[in-house]
């Protein structure tokens, strides 16, 4: 219980300074290039670990591991980016991360919980272990694309 109270903790905290960090951007333009990248570096590391557990490749535990530790930290990412004026240009993020920013900004809090107790489980190196801390963690993409990407 402690340490889901401590990453609850950690992922508010990171919320809340991307929530003031915008300064980092000098433009919107600058923003979505930043929270594209992040979700495309997420994607090579859910791509593999999806794989490894479907059986597309061997399951390595080291590489799962390292994955999943890239993955929680890549998690905390792309939130800070979601700033003013980053609706418009080459994006696919549905009006909706402003309009409902309180539910995004949830749904982004427990995809951060979900990678971080993703990592945790690749700790043990047990597939099964790992397979049941993986299904939310890939759902909680899903969730969020479902409504808040074109």
């Amino acid at each position: 219980m402690k340490l889901k109270q401590l990453l609850l903790g950690a992922t508010l905290s990171a919320l809340t300074f991307g929530a003031t960090a915008n300064s980092a951007f000098e433009k919107p333009s600058d923003a979505i290039e930043y929270r594209q990248a992040a979700f495309s570096m997420i994607r090579v590391q859910i791509g593999d670990m999806g794989d490894m557990l479907k059986g597309k490749v061997p399951f390595d535990a080291e590489r799962f591991k390292h994955r999943a530790n890239n993955a929680a930290a890549l998690a905390k990412m792309p939130w800070e980016a979601f700033v003013a004026g980053s609706d418009k240009g080459d994006t696919s993020a549905l009006p909706a991360i402003w309009s409902d920013n309180e539910t995004f900004m949830k749904k982004a809090a427990a995809f951060q919980q979900y990678a971080d107790e993703l990592a945790v489980a690749a700790q043990t190196g047990d597939k099964k272990v790992i397979a049941k801390a993986f299904g939310p963690w890939a759902k909680g993409c899903k969730d969020c694309h479902t409504s808040f990407k074109d």
